[in-house]
């Protein structure tokens, strides 16, 4: 199980950090994941709108 993110292709929207409903994200430079809050849901990955996360279980 793995949560991945393409900060090349990131356009930094914020998206993915309000809908979170474990805080496991943060957006300072680029998206900062903390695995410990993370529970592998994927309502982040559904949220991109340019398919920037990939979450696989």
């Amino acid at each position: 199980m793995s949560w991945k993110i393409n900060n090349d292709v990131c356009v930094k929207c914020g998206g993915c950090v309000s809908v979170c409903p474990f805080g496991a994200l943060e957006l300072k430079d680029h998206i900062i994941h903390n695995d410990d809050l993370c529970t592998l849901c994927g309502i982040c990955e559904k949220v991109c709108p340019v398919k920037a996360i990939k979450v696989e279980k």
